[in-house]
């Protein structure tokens, strides 16, 4: 590091377009807080809250949707932020601002569609031989076109902005592995785990994120874009192989919120027992050898599940302190000359572990559970029957505004982009609406509205 200069390319500052037109009297904030700004204005983080996080809308007013998850992961970020700052002060040049990382972490589910992985996996097939459908490609795409702050160029957000929300800087023709040939089934027969995307930017936005990447150097270009090894027992989509410093915060910060705090939703549910937490989990973490709160497991198990709510909070917040503070900067590859991808975020590897065996339970025992599955599997059906009947007839169902984008469109690929990108903005309840006036028989069924994107 010593002979690495840390100095912040000013290019990383600039937008990917000039607003001559947005000169505002006075106004002393920096880049990073008008990026802050537009995140939380706009109409798609707005949106957030009736998207479904890991539970359902409509059961309980208590879990997380997926504002309020966007919200703790901008908290966790900007407390790892603070901890680097201490723990790492010869790299206070590198470190994001508290409005950038909050831009970052606040927008980073911002393309996700209506039910989850469900309505990502029904896009994707809808969209399969057009370019398909995924949540981070879509980010990318409401930031730097669809929302509608700037003409052309979405929020136009700073290059910074950008470079720190692109978790999989690839296209997904790139990394994508063949799907089945056979798509003849009827939608409720589609198997699911057939038809899940790969990770990255869709091909047609690929001159937007070159525009991100124009302050590098062809060799970090080139480097930035390479792919994980694949190893020969491996099958399906590739992955991308490399993030930006500010891309690795947010995520860690993101897999936390993920693995604790929707661990917590599960728990005050009634979904997850104390009996199964301490057979799939506390079983494991009391293995590991330099997990820093292995002395006080028992107490820990016995607060989570403790019928008084401050105690439940303690013992989140102890888990949520314990993997902070386990960050520490390193670097990735020392070939990268710009030092936002020279180096990256990283747990400890105690509890790294830690951190993946709550994910792993997450997962295995609360979204996969079969109640979550029927969900979102509902909403599965909702979306591909909502994608079918706008395709058939687009200029009779759609808003006018979107018709408008729709009729400018010069080729079928793009149309349909037009209807994915319609029906990815949609709330899990707009959706629910939708699809109530389009195929329900009940005449009191309320009407479409007029939502655009």
């Amino acid at each position: 590091m010593k002979n690495r200069t840390l100095q912040i390319n000013e290019q990383w500052l600039q937008r990917l377009s000039d607003e001559p037109g947005k000169k505002r009297r006075l106004d002393k904030r920096s880049p990073f807080q008008r990026d802050k700004a537009r995140v939380l204005h706009s109409a798609a983080f707005r949106r957030l809250q009736s998207k479904t996080q890991i539970h359902n809308n409509g059961l309980s007013d208590f879990y997380r949707t997926r504002l309020t998850h966007s919200l703790e992961v901008a908290q966790i970020g900007t407390g790892i932020v603070s901890h680097l700052a201490v723990i790492h002060p010869e790299f206070t040049s590198l470190l994001p601002s508290k409005s950038l990382v909050e831009t970052i972490c606040l927008s980073h589910d911002i393309g996700h569609p209506p039910f989850g992985h469900g309505g990502e996996t029904a896009l994707n097939y809808m969209m399969i031989n057009d370019g398909g459908f995924e949540g981070n490609g879509q980010t990318f795409r409401i930031l730097t076109q669809l929302e509608p702050y700037t003409e052309f160029n979405g929020m136009n957000l700073t290059r910074r902005s950008l470079l720190g929300l692109l978790k999989y800087p690839v296209s997904l023709s790139d990394i994508s592995a063949p799907y089945p040939k056979d798509t003849s089934r009827s939608f409720r027969e589609l198997k699911t785990e057939e038809w899940m995307p790969g990770k990255g930017i869709y091909e047609h936005d690929k001159s937007y994120f070159d525009a991100v990447l124009a302050p590098l150097c062809e060799a970090d270009r080139e480097l930035f874009s390479t792919l994980r090894a694949q190893r020969s027992t491996e099958q399906g989509h590739r992955k991308s192989r490399f993030k930006s410093f500010d891309c690795s915060i947010m995520e860690i910060a993101d897999d936390i919120a993920y693995g604790v705090h929707d661990l917590e939703d599960a728990i005050a549910m009634g979904i997850v027992s104390k009996s199964l937490w301490q057979e799939k989990v506390a079983t494991q973490l009391a293995e590991i050898s330099d997990f820093c709160l292995s002395d006080q497991l028992t107490e820990l198990t016995n607060d989570l599940f403790s019928a008084q709510h401050f105690k439940r909070k303690d013992a989140i917040g102890a888990l949520v302190n314990a993997l902070i503070t386990s960050i520490r900067i390193d670097i990735v590859d020392p070939r990268f000359v710009e030092p936002l991808l020279a180096y990256n975020a990283f747990l400890e590897t105690a509890m790294f572990k830690v951190l993946e065996i709550l994910k792993s339970f997450v997962l295995n025992y609360v979204i996969k559970s079969p109640d979550l599955q029927i969900l979102e599997y509902r909403g599965q059906q909702i979306v591909m029957e909502l994608f079918e009947a706008f395709n058939a007839g687009p200029l009779r169902f759609l808003p006018e505004q979107v018709k408008q984008v729709y009729r400018e469109q010069t080729d079928s690929s793009r149309q349909k982009r037009v209807i994915a990108d319609y029906i990815s903005s949609l709330t899990d309840n707009h959706a629910l609406r939708l699809h109530a006036s389009l195929f329900s028989s009940n005449q009191t069924t309320p009407m479409m509205g007029q939502h655009s994107f």
